[in-house]
């Protein structure tokens, strides 16, 4: 069977914005495919140290798993949870794989760039990490890989990397990764869904920004959320239309009102084709809001640690078995084993 990764950082509460345009999505590819294919759901908290943590670790991966299990994540034999820490092939093949890896190449990440612009120096995960995520992706043969665009480019370093270790030793040791097209192709979506700032719709939101009421999080009240929709920056045109260009303010409204109502956006759209009032539209996606947030956290509630922890050892149970096959097959034709 084909195998499915992917996963999400537990470095803090998740947004809105985090839940709509990454876990939902990966929620609905995994319950479409876990019949016919094999979905490995990680928690990567070896890449959350990389940064700041909010709170504590531990308790914030239980949380991040929590939140698959309230967004709906359907669990069978298929579908395996477990986190990277727990599995040490990960690290080991990591340290094997920057012995293939060049700096060039590595230098070359955006997101390396991205984080350690402007510093007089950054620990070296930040650099270094993409390396490890590769050994995430390629110790499971991984062929599909749900992700953000931003992490498009480590993908194609995790096959750019198989590729090179296949080809150094003349064995297929590695399962080469779909390619960013195929990976696109298979996710559904010619562009990634992005939510933006509620205060400054020009760009992503973000659990990093300081101004609470530019963002919206999983843990919220559903009322003090419906407070930050109606403080929401729109324009001054007088008319609800979707276009993100002109008007990002109010395309971001009409864009959370589709996907926490599971209306497609169309139907949205015709729905308010001609209205020239936001504070009706405002009320609208507000009442979504603080409905969809209100179920989601009665779910959440209802997930008990013990059922989380319980699920973590029979997927870390698969995940070893697994990742140490094949990292035994990387160790042997180094010369390791």
């Amino acid at each position: 069977m084909r195998t499915i990764l992917t996963g999400i950082r537990s470095n803090s509460v998740l947004t809105l914005g985090n839940y709509l345009g990454a876990l939902l999505p990966m929620v609905r590819l995994a319950n479409e495919h876990s019949g016919d294919s094999m979905v490995n759901i990680f928690v990567p908290d070896l890449h959350s140290i990389i940064s700041e943590v909010d709170g504590d670790l531990r308790e914030n991966t239980i949380r991040t798993l929590k939140y698959w299990l309230a967004a709906g994540l359907e669990m069978n034999e298929n579908v395996h949870i477990y986190r990277q820490s727990y599995v040490p092939a990960h690290s080991e093949l990591c340290w094997i794989l920057d012995c293939v890896a060049t700096m060039g190449e590595t230098s070359r990440m955006i997101q390396y760039k991205e984080k350690s612009e402007g510093k007089a120096s950054c620990n070296v995960g930040i650099f270094n990490y993409p390396i490890l995520m590769a050994a995430d992706i390629l110790l499971y043969s991984a062929e599909f890989i749900p992700l953000g665009e931003d992490q498009f480019q480590h993908i194609e370093l995790a096959r750019n990397l198989a590729i090179r270790f296949n080809h150094r030793f003349q064995q297929e040791v590695f399962v080469v990764p779909a390619s960013t097209a195929d990976q696109v192709k298979f996710m559904g979506m010619s562009d990634g869904i992005r939510i933006r700032d509620l205060l400054n719709p020009e760009k992503k939101m973000s659990k990093s920004t300081a101004a609470e009421n530019s963002k919206i999080m999983l843990d919220d009240e559903p009322a003090r959320a419906a407070k930050k929709i109606m403080s929401a920056t729109t324009d001054s045109l007088g008319r609800v239309k979707f276009d993100m260009r002109e008007q990002p303010g109010v395309s971001n409204l009409l864009l959370i009102e589709a996907l926490v109502t599971g209306v497609p956006l169309q139907d949205v759209l015709s729905t308010w084709a001609g209205e020239t009032r936001y504070g009706e539209l405002k009320k609208k996606v507000a009442s979504s809001v603080a409905e969809m947030l209100e179920v989601f956290q009665g779910k959440f509630a209802e997930i008990s640690d013990t059922e989380v922890y319980k699920l973590l050892e029979d997927g870390e149970k698969y995940a070893n078995k697994v990742a140490n096959a094949k990292l035994l097959e990387a160790q042997k034709v180094f010369g390791l084993r």
